[in-house]
């Protein structure tokens, strides 16, 4: 018994040697298919390897009968066990792990996930919170207290996590119309949710800023509540908040008295994702306790499409800003359409 084992692994090392001398991962379809390349990843569904002939190829790993990597790999099967090693197939589609601690025999479904040597396991990959930043500029035209042609920028860093989300956000938008100032407006914000239990969630949020056509030279709300997501899906998301908040505003006018009220704060927020472009709606409404026929509701949509360099996006939006009770001399509602040139990185 010990002899043929030793036949076998024998026979294995030669097989592995074979491929090794080819300079190439290959993989093996049950369809006959033999495709060379490297492989990048094993993931417990797809086997992904890179070629110079069809750039990365994703295969169904239930269709893949064979997988021979030229160089070492780290591997974790679906029992937990990992290790770094060779490779290879041998009979009725059993792979062989070969590395300096031993060898692990083991069917292509039970490989739960591969990675280059010394790099972290994608598991833990994916638990990691990830940051990625945003920065727009805006050509717009907008109806209501004025009408004008002009520029607004903006900026937000997001933390994205297992079960949480923090966001960052600032805006600045100054235009001039005829010869008069028709835009000073200005905001900075925090959004933190959390995911507490499947689609249930808590948030918190705090934005503070100013509007000078407005006549609001100081603003700030701050709000906590709960969140529950209506749909959440990799296509689409539907999310909707509801909580308590304090709302203040100051005007610039004597004649306006300031608002300085705790209320009610409700959002709603969705996104749906098409091949390579996005729709994304969101609106809040802030009913103040005092009076709930003194409130603010903010609505914004957008079409965003990629552009030819994929960290570069378009979107095509309008925004909604409507104060129930505003300043003396001051329109109820403006609008707002852009054009945004949105560059994201992470």
């Amino acid at each position: 018994m010990q002899k043929s084992h030793s036949v076998f692994f024998l026979g294995a090392a030669l097989f592995a040697l074979l491929f090794n001398l080819a300079g190439a991962d290959v993989v093996e379809t049950k369809g006959g298919a033999r495709l060379t390349g490297t492989v990048v990843a094993i993931d417990g569904t797809t086997v992904t390897l890179k070629t110079d002939y069809a750039g990365e190829l994703k295969i169904k790993q239930s269709e893949v009968t064979g997988v021979h990597t030229d160089g070492p790999q780290a591997v974790r099967l679906t029992d937990g066990t990992v290790m770094v090693g060779r490779v290879t197939t041998m009979n009725e589609g059993k792979l062989l792990v070969t590395g300096e601690n031993g060898v692990v025999m083991t069917p292509v479904d039970k490989i739960a996930a591969t990675w280059a040597p010394g790099e972290k396991d994608p598991a833990i990959i994916a638990l990691e919170p990830k940051w990625t930043y945003e920065a727009a500029a805006d050509i717009t035209g907008k109806t209501g207290n004025s009408e004008q042609f002009g520029t607004a920028v903006s900026a937000r860093a997001k933390r994205t996590g297992p079960s949480d989300v923090l966001q960052f956000y600032m805006a600045y938008n100054y235009q001039k119309a005829d010869g008069e100032t028709s835009a000073d407006q200005g905001k900075a914000g925090i959004d933190y949710s959390n995911n507490f239990s499947g689609r249930k969630s808590w948030y918190v949020r705090d934005e503070a800023g100013f509007d000078r056509v407005k006549d609001i030279e100081f603003y700030n709300v701050v709000a906590t509540g709960l969140g529950y997501d209506f749909v959440k899906n990799p296509k689409q998301i539907l999310t909707g908040r509801a909580g308590v908040g304090h709302r203040y505003e100051d005007y610039g006018n004597p004649l306006t008295e300031e608002l300085n009220s705790f209320g009610l704060d409700f959002g709603l927020h969705h996104e749906y994702q098409f091949a390579d472009a996005k729709l994304v709606n969101d609106l809040t409404y802030t009913p103040a306790f005092d009076d709930f026929g003194n409130y603010r509701a903010l609505h914004e949509s957008y079409f965003e499409i990629p552009m030819a360099n994929p960290a570069w996006k378009l979107r095509l939006g309008v925004t909604n800003d409507y104060t129930s009770q505003p300043g003396a001399g001051v329109e109820k509602l403006d609008t707002t359409y852009f054009t945004r040139f949105v560059l994201s990185w992470q």
